[in-house]
């Protein structure tokens, strides 16, 4: 007791020991003490020494507190101290917070610390291992410090401890069931320990949304409040972008979850948006993340489509277009749903058509493309807005040229509507305002309107701007030019120039236009060939650039500006070297490299916005094209195109052969049809022949046989050797034969008739004993030898059947006799007799048959019967099944409760020995002990006295 007063502070003799003493002391008696209250005691000093003395507890201790989590998993608040005190040390928050007037130094410093005990610690990947063993204790004690501790592992050395986990045996599922813990803070906890856990593993990633992560999450945020709630969803929102990000595996399952439906309640913002605190803009803001994850441009076109297509069919977009027309949303939440919005409908044709019918609410109501557009072109607008704008204005014309045709026709003279405002006029509004944003804004605007679209290219040369009174009206294409020579900011040229490149490339028409008005050409040359700034270095490879394509798409219609006669001027004025040169400042311009990256305009300021996606796209195609088209010669060129006219001429060779074999490919198809199909005609018709051929062979022998007969009929009739009297003799016998075999007919017939009362005797008491379900098997003997017995029934109905076939038979054989021309008239007296007795036997056969008839039916009733007793002793059986399955159960369940009683009863015993030895050793070291009995008996009174006063 002395020595745990000196380390907590307690007055003593003698001179103090230092903190690294103290420590060691403590650290010695973790390691050698023999008792628990001990070992515990020295565990706990060391937690409160751990943040004052970081480093010295670290070194030293260490070791010892993983050998207490190894060693003492019975006792919880040792391993609740151990834990606390390997995160005091490996933390780096506490530190700063404790910190924060200390410099830069002291505070990496600390933070090398932490990751240096956290490599120590994590030396040996056991111990990561036998901390996801801790994790499991559900004591708020242990759980909650071990959910600490390992965040803050993965927070200092992340790939490592993520490598642990990822091959223990469920490592991550052990960490999924942080989520369901009903305490919050466990639960909450559970959620950073999960982020930090997810960050840039995509097995890890996977592994977690195949645990159900999804299904939880967004429960939790739906319990919290959606985008109401408070740090909580904001750290389940952190957790899904991990989840999904980058990965497409976890993205089509989430959409194939139906996950993406659950996202729009996320949306409902409600009709008051005055009250938007600064936790649910930064919940909506991730919640539009997550949407726009979902449909990134750097996923896949396919899983991007689909998302596209899940998020309009359950309204999704609609509620995000609510949003984007609302009044009273905060600057930057619009400015990301419009970026949300732009990325939903970026080439997907229904989303985009959807888009072009949003009105806003406003009188009288204006389409959202227009209200978004007087947005960008107005310089008081935020910077982030308008770059909003014009992205999501791009994203609608992506891959639309339906949507392409409308915005130019806004533009055509016969369109144009004065009584409103229409996209067009915007557009060229803004080209020639004063602000240079505005007009390279408007400039890629429109240049997106034209992007791989040969009509619209076309139609906008039709175009007629007015300048001022009493001038005429000059085309689009002319003001661009003459703002060009104008000499503006960098910014506006550099829109411009964009504008005019996009819109001349592959359009032969328009670089007549262009080459038309007779100033534009002296004014590329004279700004490729100065030698200007470091600014103008820009403007001057955008100009050779557009030089070029007037060269490369020129058709010669121009008799001034042929291909040659351009080569020619670049020569004598700018110099090919130079002119390439030139040329190459637009792959090498800083700005050019950011902008090719991805298609959202994406600018620290406004100054820096000069280069467009689409349009590095085009630089990039065109670059090496114009650069050979310059340096050829006209010999060069007339060989080529030479060699272009063979070439189509092989390549229409060769179509025409492609065409000519597919039509002799389907030909030969069809004769193989018609083969297969002549060939089935003729295996049948060869089938049908055969068995014809048999018949009639059939028929031959018949013919002969029937032959033969008649001329033995004939020979014998020839002769007169017919001796009637055989014949009589020969029928009496037959008719006795007939006579005796209809008698034993007859008692069969009536014995057949009592077995078949006895049967039905026997089939009502199987009834009433098989509708009692309890004695079901008890009769199943007795059915099954009724069973044997019908069918003994039935061999004899079919024997029977039989004979009375073969007395038909013997019957006709005998009137074939007795008509036979053959007997002489002496006999006819004893042939009518033998009629008679004939129609008798006839008679008696019928009857015969009658009986025979009905003793069917009654076999046929008998075997209805039998059917209803299968089924109810398959319904007996079924039952004494359950029965016998329940039994069965019950008998598992009582051995595991005798089982369990054992085990409790093995515990018992040694609580009680442990209870023993502790008693012993109580009365050595002299403390009173009461003995059980003594307890027992004070128990017992206690008991009487409590019953004595109730009954009184």
């Amino acid at each position: 007791m002395n020595f745990f007063r000196g380390v907590m502070g307690g007055q003593a003799a003698g001179p103090q020991p230092t903190g690294a003493e103290t420590i060691q002391k403590l650290c010695d008696r973790v390691a050698s003490s023999t008792l628990l209250d001990d070992r515990r005691d020295a565990v706990r000093a060391l937690k409160s020494l751990s943040k004052k003395y970081r480093m010295e507890v670290g070194n030293q201790a260490m070791d010892h507190l993983i050998h207490v989590l190894q060693t003492d998993r019975s006792d919880i608040e040792i391993l609740g101290y151990a834990l606390d005190t390997l995160y005091n040390i490996i933390c780096n928050d506490e530190e700063e917070e404790q910190d924060e007037s200390e410099d830069e130094n002291a505070q990496k410093q600390a933070d090398d610390l932490g990751a240096q005990f956290t490599e120590k610690f994590i030396q040996d990947p056991e111990h990561v291992t036998l901390l996801l063993t801790v994790l499991e204790e559900f004591d708020f004690r242990v759980r909650w410090p071990g959910v600490k501790l390992l965040t803050a592992l993965l927070k200092n050395q992340g790939a490592q401890v993520q490598g642990v986990i990822l091959v223990s045996p469920m490592g991550v599922s052990r960490l999924m069931d942080l989520l369901a813990d009903s305490r919050e803070v466990i639960r909450n906890d559970g959620l950073l320990l999960l982020q930090q856990l997810t960050k840039g593993n995509a097995a890890i990633q996977k592994i977690v949304a195949f645990e159900n992560a999804f299904e939880r999450l967004l429960d939790i945020i739906t319990e919290e409040g959606s985008s109401d709630g408070g740090i909580v969803v904001e750290d389940c929102l952190l957790l899904l972008l991990n989840l999904l990000k980058n990965n497409s595996s976890n993205q089509n399952f989430f959409k194939e979850g139906s996950y993406i439906q659950r996202m729009k309640p996320w949306f409902e913002v409600g009709d008051d948006n005055s009250g938007w605190s600064a936790q649910k803009v930064t919940n909506l803001h991730l919640m539009l993340q997550l949407v726009r994850v979902m449909v990134s441009p750097v996923n896949s076109p396919g899983a991007t489509a689909s998302c596209q297509k899940s998020m309009y069919q359950c309204g999704l977009l609609q509620q995000l277009c609510t949003i984007l027309m609302a009044t009273g949303v905060p600057a930057d939440i619009l400015t990301e749903t419009i970026n949300t919005v732009s990325e939903v409908i970026r080439g997907s044709q229904v989303n985009q058509d959807y888009f072009a019918s949003v009105n806003a609410p406003s009188n009288p109501p204006r389409p959202a493309i227009v209200v978004l557009l007087m947005s960008m072109v107005n310089e008081r607008q935020p910077f982030v807005l308008r770059c909003a704008v014009l992205y999501c204005f791009q994203c609608f014309l992506y891959k639309n040229q339906k949507g392409q045709g409308e915005i130019v026709a806004t533009l055509l003279p016969s369109t144009i509507d004065a009584t409103s405002i229409s996209a067009g006029q915007l557009l060229c509004g803004g080209l020639f305002s004063a602000d240079s944003l505005s007009n390279w804004c408007a400039a890629v605007a429109l240049a997106h309107a034209l992007q791989d679209n040969l009509t619209q290219k076309e139609q906008l040369l039709r175009v007629q701007l007015a300048t001022s009174l009493g001038n005429p009206p000059v085309s689009l294409l002319q003001q661009c030019t003459n703002i060009l020579s104008q000499g503006s900011k960098v910014q506006t040229r550099v829109g411009l120039l964009m504008l005019l490149c996009t819109w001349i490339s592959n359009c032969p028409i328009a670089v007549t236009h262009f080459l038309h008005n007779q100033e534009n050409v002296p004014f590329l040359t004279g700004q490729i060939s100065e030698n200007l700034g470091e600014d103008e270095r820009l403007v001057q490879g955008l100009c050779a650039l557009l030089l070029g394509i007037c060269i490369y798409f020129n058709d010669n219609s121009l008799e001034n500006y042929t291909k040659e006669k351009l080569k020619q001027l670049v020569e004598k004025r700018i110099g090919k070297e130079n002119f390439v040169e030139k040329l190459g400042f637009i792959t090498k311009h800083e700005l050019y490299s950011r902008a090719s990256q991805k298609p959202q305009p994406v600018f620290p300021s406004p100054e820096q916005m000069l280069f467009d996606h689409e349009f590095t796209k085009l630089v990039k195609e065109l670059e090496g094209v114009i650069t050979k088209a310059v340096h050829k010669s006209s010999e060069e060129e007339k060989k080529e195109e030479e060699v272009k006219k063979s070439l189509e001429q092989h390549d229409n060779i060769v179509t025409q052969y492609k065409e000519l074999i597919r039509e002799q490919d389907a030909q030969v198809n069809e004769l193989k049809e018609q083969v297969a199909s002549l060939s089935s005609q003729n295996e049948q018709l060869q089938t049908t022949i055969t068995q014809q051929l048999c018949q009639i062979q059939q028929h031959k022998d018949q013919y002969n046989i029937l032959k033969l007969k008649v001329g033995k009929e004939n020979q014998s009739q020839a002769n007169g050797q017919v001796d009637t009297s055989q014949v009589n003799g020969l029928q009496t016998e037959e008719l006795t034969q007939l006579r005796e075999e209809v008698e034993e007919l007859h008692k069969q017939h009536a014995l057949l008739q009592t077995q078949l009362s006895d049967k039905d005797a026997l089939i009502n008491i199987l009834r009433s004993e098989a509708a009692q379900t309890a004695e079901g098997t008890a009769g199943s003997s007795d059915t099954t030898e009724v069973l044997k017995e019908l069918e003994a029934l039935r061999s004899q109905v079919q024997t029977q059947l039989a004979e009375i076939n073969q007395l038909k038979t013997e019957r006709q054989e005998l009137l074939r006799s007795v008509e036979a021309g053959s007997l002489d008239t002496a006999t006819s007296g004893d042939s009518s007799s033998d009629t008679v007795k004939l129609a008798e036997l006839e008679s008696r056969l019928a009857a015969q048959v009658s009986e025979t008839e009905r003793h069917k039916d009654e076999a046929r009733s008998l075997s209805g019967s039998r059917a209803e007793l299968e089924q109810q002793l398959a319904s007996a059986t079924s039952t004494v099944a359950i029965l016998q399955a329940e039994k069965t159960k019950l008998q598992t369940e009582v051995q595991e409760s005798k089982k369990e009683q054992d085990d409790l009863l093995m515990l018992l015993a040694d609580q009680d020995q442990k209870i023993l030895s502790l008693k012993k050793r109580l009365k050595e070291l002299g403390e009173p002990v009461e003995d059980e009995d003594y307890l027992d008996t004070r128990d017992q009174t206690d008991e009487e006295e409590e019953e004595e006063e109730d009954e009184n």
